[in-house]
């Protein structure tokens, strides 16, 4: 009886092909580095923009940069 080895989710994507055939997936880039969610949107949404969304996918990306630029400036009054 042989043994099948697990699927990686890494190996898996629901959705759509958008990632494959790039070097890293931006999960994995996103978790390397520690990113938060509003940074790891803009890596998800600018790495998949020309295969996806097009121009929505970076309006995304810009409305979590606006949303990161609101967040530190309220932290910097506290």
């Amino acid at each position: 009886m042989s043994m099948m080895k697990p699927v990686s989710a890494l190996e898996q994507q629901p959705g759509g092909s958008h990632y494959k055939g790039r070097a890293i997936q931006p999960i994995q880039y996103i978790h390397a580095n520690n990113l938060g969610f509003c940074e790891g949107n803009v890596v998800k949404y600018v790495t998949r923009w020309r295969e996806k969304g097009g121009l929505e996918d970076l309006r995304k990306a810009q409305h979590y940069i606006d949303l990161l630029i609101d967040l530190e400036r309220l932290e910097l009054q506290e």
